[in-house]
């Protein structure tokens, strides 16, 4: 187990949308690099940046062209390393998105897969034997390639799956998890991260990390095996480099040797139930929505069971937001967030925070899909630093041209960023949350120098229920020799039998009562254990 993950809080980075360096309206890695100072400020200590390599940019970049190849739009290799260069000095660790399930459709492996004559790349795709055959139960693509056959896409028609191996194959053209066609596609991924890691990379976050083998089982064995393997390697060859995985399934996930897995925003799960349990049209029942009626109970349900089976094999990674999930601004409000999020970073594993949740940034309704985003394109929007044009995004100093207006021909055209910024005259920036000494950004901050400051809140600290009673929102919880309470209800309520001090820190009012706890409306505070 890498070292440095006990006390590691990461920092999701979009690149696109987190700082424009050359006014060209897209983020880009000098933009980072340049940014850094306010991660660390924060109190992150690691990065996870989604995906920075070439592509066409049909999937955000999760449709990768050149696995090492930085894209032209945010600069260079060089810059990634120096970007490494520079985070490490600051005592930051960064990480890549891996993307091992598919390719661009335009990538050289699958440029030649597609040709008619056997070649190397031949089985680097799944394909089927015959240009009528179909693929039973999975999206395929026919007719579009020389090739007599079909081919499996992993997730848009752009993304060719990549051929791990079938775990039971069930026709002739299925192979085998070790048949040398599958070993090749393996190696040729684990090449690919020796490649990053020799140049200062931290470890990767791995995109649909359980979709490598098809037909596996219920359990994942097959592709379990496969990174297990690439465990080995990096245990043996870059033994403080980390992985987490987009897995949802924390004990199949670490047992198969990641060091971390998401817990993902998955509808009815315990984290759903947190920050967002609603459905269209009805009810918002989430247990941080002030007065909605929500139990930490059903988190409690989803999430122990989870975490006894998993926490002796690696870390449950909580997320404040994604780029793939709405933020949690859209249904809840600024204190209520400072819980959430108070909460989230004070239980145990490596927590995440998506750049700009730290200040409140809101989820953008129905804006346009941006490089098949989707729904997900308002978790998108570009970060708001600051006053002025552009809330600070872009170094480009004329105006921006509306993106429903064409720039007149005889004018500079401007800065079009990558997204639209939140219109609202409220929108919230970091420059005005600093300031602000009751803000969103400088409770998490105060949150996560606690975590700091005391091993018993980082990510293997003792974790025990104290109390999560039928009838009151109040949630408390030990972490070693700390006791943590927080009450995101409209009323002031009295816990009693656990023995604490006056509290170390406090958002709201609570308070050591005889022999209990009294935890105000809205409240959160943390308590030496008496």
């Amino acid at each position: 187990m890498p070292s440095w993950l006990k006390d590691a809080v990461f920092y999701e980075i979009y690149p696109q949308s987190f700082y424009d360096s050359d006014g060209d309206g897209i983020g880009d890695i000098p933009g980072i690099i340049e940014k850094l100072p306010a991660v660390a400020e924060l109190g992150c200590t690691a990065l996870w940046i989604n995906p920075c390599f070439d592509s066409p940019f049909k999937d955000a970049g999760y449709d990768v062209r050149d696995y090492y190849k930085v894209a032209a739009r945010y600069g260079t290799n060089e810059d990634l390393y120096r970007l490494f260069e520079t985070a490490h000095g600051m005592g930051i660790r960064v990480l890549l998105d891996l993307v091992p399930g598919h390719t661009s459709e335009e990538h050289p492996w699958f440029r030649e897969s597609r040709k008619a004559e056997a070649n190397a790349f031949s089985d680097r795709y799944i394909w089927t034997d015959f240009w009528l055959k179909g693929i039973a139960g999975r999206p395929y693509i026919g007719g579009e390639s020389p090739r007599n056959g079909t081919y499996m896409l992993n997730f848009f028609k752009c993304q060719p799956a990549l051929n791990y191996g079938w775990y039971a194959p069930a026709e002739s053209w299925q192979k085998t998890m070790d048949d040398p066609a599958c070993l090749a596609t393996r190696e040729a991924i684990k090449n690919v991260m020796r490649f990053w890691m020799d140049r200062g990379c931290d470890g990767f976050r791995v995109d649909m990390a359980d979709s490598l083998v098809k037909n596996d089982t219920p359990e994942k064995t097959g592709t379990s095996m496969v990174w297990r393997d690439v465990r080995e390697m990096m245990d043996r060859e870059y033994p403080e480099c980390a992985l987490v995985s987009e897995w949802g399934n924390p004990v199949q996930a670490l047992k198969a040797g990641f060091h971390m897995d998401f817990y993902l925003d998955h509808g009815g799960n315990g984290y759903n139930t947190l920050l967002r349990d609603y459905e269209i049209g009805g009810p918002d029942r989430s247990y941080f929505r002030c007065g909605a009626g929500g139990r930490i109970q059903r988190f409690l349900q989803d999430y122990l069971p989870r975490y006894e089976a998993s926490k002796d094999y690696g870390y449950i990674s909580f997320i404040t937001c994604n780029h793939d999930t709405p933020r949690a601004r859209r249904t809840l409000g600024e204190r209520e967030l400072k819980l959430a999020y108070a909460c989230l970073l004070t239980l145990p594993g490596v927590p995440f925070i998506y750049y700009g949740d730290e200040i409140g940034m809101r989820y953008l309704e129905d804006l346009p899909s941006k490089e098949g985003g989707y729904t997900r394109t308002g978790s998108r929007t570009p970060m708001q630093w600051g006053s002025g044009p552009l809330y600070g995004f872009s170094a480009g100093t004329r105006a921006m041209c509306p993106p429903e207006a064409a720039c007149a021909d005889d004018a500079a055209p401007g800065v079009r960023p990558y997204l639209p910024v939140d219109p609202a005259p409220d929108a919230p920036t970091l420059e005005a949350q600093k300031a602000d000494p009751a803000s969103l950004y400088n409770a998490v901050k105060d949150v996560i120098a606690l975590r700091h400051r005391f091993p018993d809140l980082q990510a293997d600290g003792d974790f025990s229920v104290l109390s999560a009673a039928d009838g009151q929102d109040t949630f408390v919880y030990r972490r070693g020799g700390l006791v943590l309470a927080v009450n995101p209800g409209p009323a002031e309520e009295a816990v009693p039998g656990i023995r604490v001090s006056e509290p170390l820190f406090v958002i709201g009012k609570a308070a050591a009562s005889d022999g209990g706890i009294l935890a105000g409306p809205q409240s959160f505070a943390v308590f030496r254990a008496g």
